[in-house]
């Protein structure tokens, strides 16, 4: 009897826990999903850029001196002529004055060579002097008229220097940059004030390489300043830089505006949209970059079944872009896709689709 209880206390506890319930399986882990669309690859090239003037004159003094006066501002609007700065021409005076006495002191040597030559030639005609004093004189009389040729080329130059003291626009437009202040000593061809040209406006682009086949030269464009996204200017693509910026790999793009108004600035930020590049194949779609996961040396997606079970595909991969990567084959319309987290997951794994419109 006694050994009868004791089996029985031994087998309650093992009939308590295999009458346990098992432990419920995890919830399907949410998964971030996108559908692929046909149209993935028609979106266009849109980038920012920046407002420059075409044509930029830097203006300097052609000689050294002290600046006395400055008369513009940067942001001032100028005309051609129009008087920008002045230097000390106190010493560009006195060189003036002292070739202008060299010239007078060689107009007096000059007039007294052609009167002796003239006396002598009258002396040679009466034989009383010899045909070798008549040429003494004669090379005498060349000889001051070298020296009041040489005198007035050097008044001139002192003329023009005189006149270098004062620095002019050479066209119209607004000054940009300013470099001098009054009391300030310069070197000749110190710059000392930019204009730039307001009747041709560029837009300076930075391209990557890898969208370098969507532009070509005299392409139409739509552009956009920041100030005022819902007033649309037009372009053409004037100019394309031959060759890769060395730290960045991008290439140089300007972009002329075709109109302009008060509106448009020197420096604003505008947004450049390009004409819609036509997908590589008829089949090509586009994805998020960070879709594409590689496996044994392959790219391949996950794609979501409709029992919500991912599967790996692999796929052809075309260009990388800034805004995805072209899938050429391996991929068709309709499909829905993991785009977050794609290192992670494990074939045929139960996922809970987050659509992507619809992730905080």
């Amino acid at each position: 009897m006694r050994h009868n209880k004791l089996l029985g206390f031994i087998a309650l506890p093992l009939l308590t826990a295999c009458s346990q319930p098992s432990e419920a399986p995890p919830p399907p882990r949410p998964a971030l999903v996108m559908k692929v669309t046909a149209n993935n690859t028609a979106a266009a090239m849109t980038l920012v850029g920046v407002v420059q003037p075409r044509y930029e004159s830097a203006q300097s003094f052609r000689l050294a001196g002290k600046i006395i006066e400055r008369r513009v501002e940067v942001g001032a609007k100028v005309g051609k002529g129009q008087v920008l700065a002045r230097l000390d021409a106190a010493d560009s005076q006195l060189d003036a004055a002292a070739t202008a006495a060299d010239v007078a002191a060689a107009e007096a040597k000059h007039a007294l060579a052609v009167a002796e030559f003239n006396r002598q030639k009258q002396l040679f005609a009466k034989k009383f002097i010899s045909a070798s004093a008549l040429d003494s004189r004669e090379a005498e009389l060349r000889a001051a008229s070298a020296q009041l040729a040489k005198a007035k080329a050097q008044a001139n130059i002192s003329g023009n220097q005189t006149r270098y003291t004062t620095l002019t626009a050479d066209r119209d437009g607004v000054v940009s940059f300013i470099q001098a202040e009054p009391g300030q000593v310069v070197e000749a061809s110190h710059v000392i004030v930019k204009i730039a040209d307001t009747r041709a406006v560029d837009v300076a682009v930075v391209v990557p390489e890898s969208r370098m086949a969507e532009v070509r030269l005299q392409a139409p464009v739509q552009l956009a300043l920041w100030a005022d996204p819902q007033k649309l200017y037009t372009g053409v693509v004037r100019e394309i830089a031959p060759i890769a910026d060395a730290a960045t790999r991008t290439f140089n793009i300007r972009i002329t505006l075709q109109q302009t108004d008060a509106a448009v600035k020197f420096g604003m930020t505008a947004g450049v949209k390009f004409a819609a590049a036509p997908p590589p194949t008829t089949s090509a779609v586009m994805v998020p970059s960070r879709a594409v996961t590689a496996s044994n040396g392959k790219s391949q997606v996950w794609i979501m079944a409709d029992d919500h079970h991912v599967h790996a595909r692999t796929v052809d991969t075309g260009a990388f872009r800034e805004d995805g990567v072209v899938i050429r084959s391996g991929l068709k319309a309709g499909e829905t896709i993991a785009i977050a987290g794609v290192h992670t997951l494990t074939e045929n794994q139960l996922v809970r689709p987050v659509d992507a419109g619809e992730a905080p």
